[in-house]
Protein backbone atom coordinates (compact mmCIF):
# COMPACT_ATOMS: atom_id res chain seq x y z
CA UNK A 1 0.00 0.00 0.00
CA UNK A 2 1.35 3.40 -0.97
CA UNK A 3 1.05 5.71 2.05
CA UNK A 4 -1.11 8.77 1.74
CA UNK A 5 0.95 10.69 4.30
CA UNK A 6 4.73 10.82 4.74
CA UNK A 7 5.93 12.47 7.94
CA UNK A 8 9.34 14.09 7.40
CA UNK A 9 11.33 14.88 10.54
CA UNK A 10 14.89 16.22 10.69
CA UNK A 11 16.66 15.48 13.95
CA UNK A 12 19.90 16.66 15.49
CA UNK A 13 20.91 15.26 18.89
CA UNK A 14 17.31 15.02 20.14
CA UNK A 15 16.94 11.38 21.15
CA UNK A 16 14.39 12.01 23.90
CA UNK A 17 12.26 14.27 21.75
CA UNK A 18 12.23 12.00 18.70
CA UNK A 19 11.22 9.04 20.85
CA UNK A 20 8.20 10.92 22.19
CA UNK A 21 7.22 11.96 18.66
CA UNK A 22 7.57 8.46 17.19
CA UNK A 23 5.66 6.95 20.12
CA UNK A 24 2.77 9.31 19.38
CA UNK A 25 2.88 8.41 15.67
CA UNK A 26 2.61 4.65 16.21
CA UNK A 27 -0.21 5.15 18.70
CA UNK A 28 -2.51 6.75 16.13
CA UNK A 29 -6.08 5.48 16.30
CA UNK A 30 -8.60 4.85 13.54
CA UNK A 31 -6.18 4.61 10.60
CA UNK A 32 -5.44 1.73 8.26
CA UNK A 33 -1.97 0.15 8.32
CA UNK A 34 0.24 1.75 5.71
CA UNK A 35 -1.67 5.03 5.59
CA UNK A 36 1.22 6.85 7.30
CA UNK A 37 4.97 6.45 6.98
CA UNK A 38 7.71 8.42 8.69
CA UNK A 39 11.07 9.46 7.26
CA UNK A 40 13.53 10.46 9.96
CA UNK A 41 16.67 12.20 8.74
CA UNK A 42 19.57 12.32 11.18
CA UNK A 43 21.49 15.49 10.36
CA UNK A 44 24.96 14.44 11.45
CA UNK A 45 24.08 13.96 15.11
CA UNK A 46 26.80 12.87 17.52
CA UNK A 47 24.10 11.07 19.52
CA UNK A 48 22.12 9.32 16.75
CA UNK A 49 18.64 7.86 17.14
CA UNK A 50 18.69 4.97 14.66
CA UNK A 51 18.02 2.44 17.41
CA UNK A 52 14.95 4.39 18.51
CA UNK A 53 13.58 4.44 14.95
CA UNK A 54 14.18 0.68 14.70
CA UNK A 55 12.35 0.19 18.00
CA UNK A 56 9.15 1.82 16.70
CA UNK A 57 9.33 0.73 13.05
CA UNK A 58 6.22 -1.21 12.04
CA UNK A 59 4.28 -0.54 15.21
CA UNK A 60 0.71 0.61 14.64
CA UNK A 61 1.12 -0.10 10.94
CA UNK A 62 3.54 2.84 10.56
CA UNK A 63 6.77 2.20 8.67
CA UNK A 64 9.64 4.31 9.93
CA UNK A 65 12.57 4.82 7.58
CA UNK A 66 15.77 6.19 9.05
CA UNK A 67 18.56 7.97 7.17
CA UNK A 68 21.84 9.37 8.42
CA UNK A 69 23.61 12.18 6.56
CA UNK A 70 26.36 14.67 7.24
CA UNK A 71 25.35 17.82 9.07
CA UNK A 72 24.11 20.56 6.75
CA UNK A 73 21.17 22.04 8.62
CA UNK A 74 17.47 21.30 9.03
CA UNK A 75 16.41 22.49 5.57
CA UNK A 76 18.74 20.19 3.59
CA UNK A 77 17.69 17.40 5.98
CA UNK A 78 14.00 18.01 5.22
CA UNK A 79 14.74 18.14 1.48
CA UNK A 80 16.65 14.86 1.75
CA UNK A 81 13.63 13.28 3.40
CA UNK A 82 11.16 14.68 0.87
CA UNK A 83 13.17 13.23 -1.99
CA UNK A 84 12.72 9.78 -0.43
CA UNK A 85 9.06 10.18 0.56
CA UNK A 86 6.43 7.98 -1.07
CA UNK A 87 3.26 9.65 0.19
CA UNK A 88 0.89 11.96 -1.65
CA UNK A 89 1.16 14.42 1.24
CA UNK A 90 4.37 15.52 2.98
CA UNK A 91 3.72 16.26 6.66
CA UNK A 92 6.15 18.19 8.86
CA UNK A 93 6.50 18.21 12.61
CA UNK A 94 9.36 19.53 14.67
CA UNK A 95 11.19 16.85 16.65
CA UNK A 96 9.89 18.44 19.89
CA UNK A 97 6.24 17.85 18.95
CA UNK A 98 3.81 15.17 20.13
CA UNK A 99 0.90 14.25 17.86
CA UNK A 100 -2.60 13.66 19.30
CA UNK A 101 -3.76 10.07 18.79
CA UNK A 102 -6.59 11.11 16.43
CA UNK A 103 -4.48 13.49 14.28
CA UNK A 104 -4.25 11.34 11.15
CA UNK A 105 -7.75 9.89 11.46
CA UNK A 106 -9.09 13.45 11.48
CA UNK A 107 -6.78 14.54 8.68
CA UNK A 108 -7.62 11.56 6.48
CA UNK A 109 -11.36 12.17 6.90
CA UNK A 110 -11.23 15.96 6.53
CA UNK A 111 -12.88 16.86 3.22
CA UNK A 112 -11.36 20.35 3.44
CA UNK A 113 -8.01 18.75 2.62
CA UNK A 114 -9.19 17.89 -0.90
CA UNK A 115 -9.53 21.60 -1.71
CA UNK A 116 -6.02 22.48 -0.50
CA UNK A 117 -2.46 22.07 -1.72
CA UNK A 118 -0.89 23.14 1.57
CA UNK A 119 -2.22 23.29 5.11
CA UNK A 120 -1.13 24.16 8.59
CA UNK A 121 -2.51 23.67 12.06
CA UNK A 122 -2.08 25.26 15.49
CA UNK A 123 0.14 24.14 18.32
CA UNK A 124 -0.81 23.73 21.96
CA UNK A 125 0.61 22.66 25.31
CA UNK A 126 -0.04 19.14 26.59
CA UNK A 127 -1.20 18.75 30.19
CA UNK A 128 2.06 16.90 30.97
CA UNK A 129 4.23 19.88 30.01
CA UNK A 130 5.93 21.94 32.69
CA UNK A 131 4.34 25.21 33.81
CA UNK A 132 7.15 27.12 32.08
CA UNK A 133 6.46 25.33 28.79
CA UNK A 134 2.74 26.08 29.15
CA UNK A 135 3.49 29.75 29.83
CA UNK A 136 5.75 29.93 26.77
CA UNK A 137 2.98 28.33 24.72
CA UNK A 138 0.59 31.06 25.87
CA UNK A 139 3.14 33.73 24.93
CA UNK A 140 3.52 32.24 21.44
CA UNK A 141 -0.16 31.63 20.71
CA UNK A 142 -2.21 34.28 22.51
CA UNK A 143 -3.88 36.96 20.41
CA UNK A 144 -2.62 39.50 22.99
CA UNK A 145 1.02 38.67 22.21
CA UNK A 146 1.22 37.43 18.61
CA UNK A 147 -2.03 38.56 17.04
CA UNK A 148 -3.07 34.95 16.47
CA UNK A 149 -0.69 34.50 13.54
CA UNK A 150 0.27 30.94 14.51
CA UNK A 151 -3.11 29.40 13.76
CA UNK A 152 -5.51 31.34 15.94
CA UNK A 153 -9.16 31.52 14.96
CA UNK A 154 -8.80 35.32 14.89
CA UNK A 155 -5.62 36.63 13.30
CA UNK A 156 -4.05 39.95 12.33
CA UNK A 157 -2.24 38.38 9.37
CA UNK A 158 -3.01 35.93 6.59
CA UNK A 159 -2.29 32.45 7.94
CA UNK A 160 1.16 31.08 7.12
CA UNK A 161 1.84 27.38 7.85
CA UNK A 162 4.94 26.58 9.88
CA UNK A 163 6.90 23.35 10.08
CA UNK A 164 5.91 22.48 13.63
CA UNK A 165 2.60 21.45 12.00
CA UNK A 166 2.46 21.74 8.22
CA UNK A 167 1.76 19.66 5.14
CA UNK A 168 1.74 20.03 1.38
CA UNK A 169 1.31 17.75 -1.60
CA UNK A 170 4.36 16.03 -3.02
CA UNK A 171 3.53 17.70 -6.34
CA UNK A 172 4.05 21.10 -4.67
CA UNK A 173 7.58 20.08 -3.69
CA UNK A 174 8.22 18.86 -7.25
CA UNK A 175 7.10 22.25 -8.57
CA UNK A 176 8.31 24.79 -6.01
CA UNK A 177 11.40 23.00 -4.72
CA UNK A 178 12.56 22.43 -1.16
CA UNK A 179 13.30 24.47 1.92
CA UNK A 180 16.17 26.94 1.90
CA UNK A 181 18.72 26.92 4.71
CA UNK A 182 17.82 30.15 6.49
CA UNK A 183 16.00 31.27 9.62
CA UNK A 184 12.19 31.21 9.23
CA UNK A 185 12.62 28.81 6.31
CA UNK A 186 9.05 27.60 6.81
CA UNK A 187 7.63 31.10 6.28
CA UNK A 188 9.80 31.43 3.18
CA UNK A 189 8.51 28.07 1.91
CA UNK A 190 4.87 28.96 2.58
CA UNK A 191 5.33 32.30 0.80
CA UNK A 192 6.80 30.61 -2.25
CA UNK A 193 3.92 28.11 -2.30
CA UNK A 194 1.36 30.93 -2.10
CA UNK A 195 3.15 32.99 -4.76
CA UNK A 196 3.11 29.96 -7.08
CA UNK A 197 -0.68 30.01 -6.94
CA UNK A 198 -1.27 26.99 -4.72
CA UNK A 199 -4.16 26.84 -2.27
CA UNK A 200 -3.21 27.26 1.41
CA UNK A 201 -5.52 26.87 4.37
CA UNK A 202 -5.70 26.54 8.14
CA UNK A 203 -7.15 23.34 9.60
CA UNK A 204 -7.91 24.60 13.13
CA UNK A 205 -8.73 21.18 14.59
CA UNK A 206 -5.38 19.65 13.52
CA UNK A 207 -3.36 20.71 16.54
CA UNK A 208 -0.10 19.26 17.80
CA UNK A 209 1.50 19.51 21.23
CA UNK A 210 4.66 21.59 20.95
CA UNK A 211 7.21 21.42 23.76
CA UNK A 212 9.16 24.50 22.63
CA UNK A 213 11.99 25.74 24.83
CA UNK A 214 12.25 24.46 28.38
CA UNK A 215 13.48 27.70 29.95
CA UNK A 216 13.05 31.42 29.41
CA UNK A 217 16.71 32.08 28.50
CA UNK A 218 16.57 29.70 25.54
CA UNK A 219 13.17 31.11 24.64
CA UNK A 220 14.65 34.63 24.42
CA UNK A 221 17.39 33.48 22.05
CA UNK A 222 14.79 31.80 19.85
CA UNK A 223 12.43 34.78 19.51
CA UNK A 224 15.38 37.17 19.05
CA UNK A 225 16.35 35.20 15.95
CA UNK A 226 12.71 35.24 14.78
CA UNK A 227 12.73 39.03 14.97
CA UNK A 228 15.93 39.28 12.94
CA UNK A 229 14.64 36.88 10.31
CA UNK A 230 11.54 39.00 9.70
CA UNK A 231 13.78 41.66 8.11
CA UNK A 232 15.41 39.03 5.89
CA UNK A 233 11.93 37.94 4.77
CA UNK A 234 11.07 41.57 4.06
CA UNK A 235 14.13 41.89 1.84
CA UNK A 236 13.22 38.70 0.01
CA UNK A 237 9.54 39.57 -0.34
CA UNK A 238 8.96 43.34 -0.43
CA UNK A 239 5.47 44.06 0.83
CA UNK A 240 5.39 41.06 3.16
CA UNK A 241 6.01 43.19 6.26
CA UNK A 242 2.69 43.79 8.04
CA UNK A 243 1.59 45.92 10.97
CA UNK A 244 1.52 42.87 13.26
CA UNK A 245 5.24 42.35 12.65
CA UNK A 246 6.00 45.86 13.87
CA UNK A 247 4.16 45.51 17.18
CA UNK A 248 6.99 43.86 19.18
CA UNK A 249 9.39 46.65 18.17
CA UNK A 250 6.70 49.19 19.13
CA UNK A 251 6.35 47.36 22.45
CA UNK A 252 10.08 47.70 23.15
CA UNK A 253 10.09 51.40 22.23
CA UNK A 254 6.92 52.02 24.24
CA UNK A 255 8.25 50.33 27.37
CA UNK A 256 11.48 52.34 27.21
CA UNK A 257 9.55 55.62 26.83
CA UNK A 258 7.09 54.73 29.60
CA UNK A 259 9.95 53.93 31.96
CA UNK A 260 11.71 57.21 31.16
CA UNK A 261 8.52 59.26 31.59
CA UNK A 262 7.68 57.41 34.81
CA UNK A 263 11.10 58.31 36.24
CA UNK A 264 11.04 61.91 35.04
CA UNK A 265 7.37 62.81 35.59
CA UNK A 266 4.98 60.33 37.16
CA UNK A 267 4.62 56.61 37.81
CA UNK A 268 1.24 56.81 36.05
CA UNK A 269 3.09 56.61 32.73
CA UNK A 270 3.77 52.94 33.46
CA UNK A 271 0.08 52.18 34.07
CA UNK A 272 -0.75 51.10 30.48
CA UNK A 273 1.97 48.44 30.66
CA UNK A 274 0.64 47.19 34.00
CA UNK A 275 -2.89 46.96 32.59
CA UNK A 276 -1.68 45.10 29.51
CA UNK A 277 0.35 42.58 31.50
CA UNK A 278 -2.58 42.06 33.87
CA UNK A 279 -4.75 41.23 30.85
CA UNK A 280 -2.10 38.76 29.65
CA UNK A 281 -2.05 37.14 33.07
CA UNK A 282 -5.83 36.81 33.30
CA UNK A 283 -6.07 35.47 29.75
CA UNK A 284 -3.35 32.90 30.47
CA UNK A 285 -4.99 31.85 33.75
CA UNK A 286 -8.25 31.20 31.93
CA UNK A 287 -6.62 29.42 28.99
CA UNK A 288 -4.39 27.19 31.14
CA UNK A 289 -6.72 27.00 34.15
CA UNK A 290 -3.73 27.67 36.35
CA UNK A 291 -2.73 30.71 38.38
CA UNK A 292 0.94 29.70 38.28
CA UNK A 293 0.92 29.44 34.48
CA UNK A 294 -0.83 32.81 34.31
CA UNK A 295 1.86 34.41 36.44
CA UNK A 296 4.67 32.78 34.44
CA UNK A 297 3.01 33.95 31.22
CA UNK A 298 3.78 37.56 32.17
CA UNK A 299 7.61 37.27 31.96
CA UNK A 300 7.24 34.84 29.05
CA UNK A 301 5.17 37.39 27.13
CA UNK A 302 7.61 40.19 27.93
CA UNK A 303 10.43 38.00 26.62
CA UNK A 304 8.43 37.03 23.52
CA UNK A 305 7.65 40.63 22.61
CA UNK A 306 10.93 42.10 23.85
CA UNK A 307 13.17 39.44 22.31
CA UNK A 308 11.43 39.57 18.94
CA UNK A 309 11.32 43.37 19.03
CA UNK A 310 15.03 43.70 19.86
CA UNK A 311 15.97 41.25 17.10
CA UNK A 312 13.78 43.14 14.65
CA UNK A 313 15.25 46.52 15.63
CA UNK A 314 18.81 45.18 15.39
CA UNK A 315 18.27 43.68 11.93
CA UNK A 316 16.36 46.74 10.69
CA UNK A 317 19.18 49.02 11.82
CA UNK A 318 21.97 46.86 10.40
CA UNK A 319 20.40 45.69 7.14
CA UNK A 320 18.12 48.55 6.13
CA UNK A 321 19.31 51.76 7.79
CA UNK A 322 23.04 50.97 7.55
CA UNK A 323 22.90 48.63 4.55
CA UNK A 324 24.99 46.04 6.33
CA UNK A 325 24.38 42.36 6.92
CA UNK A 326 26.37 39.60 5.37
CA UNK A 327 23.39 37.60 4.18
CA UNK A 328 21.35 40.23 2.31
CA UNK A 329 22.94 39.58 -1.07
CA UNK A 330 22.87 35.81 -0.50
CA UNK A 331 19.15 35.80 0.29
CA UNK A 332 18.23 38.04 -2.63
CA UNK A 333 20.31 35.86 -4.97
CA UNK A 334 18.53 32.79 -3.64
CA UNK A 335 15.18 34.49 -4.25
CA UNK A 336 16.16 35.00 -7.89
CA UNK A 337 17.31 31.41 -8.22
CA UNK A 338 21.00 32.24 -8.67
Amino acid sequence: MTPRFTVVVPVYNRRGEIEDLLASLVEQRGIAPGLVEAVVVEDGSTDPCGDICEKYDGRGGVEIRYYYKENEGRSPARNYGMERARGEWLIFFDSDCVVPEDYFARLNADTALDALDCFGGPDAAHESFSDTQKAINVAMTSFLTTGGIRGGKVSMEKFTPRTFNMGFRKSVFDSVGGFREMYSEDIDMSTRIRNAGYRIGLLPDQKVYHKRRIDLKKFFRQVYVFGKSRITLHLLYPGSLKVVHLLPAAFVAGVVLMCIFAIVWSWLWILPLVVYLFAVCVSACVAARSLRVGLLAVPASVIQLGGYGLGFINAFTQKILLGRGRDIEEEIAARRGK
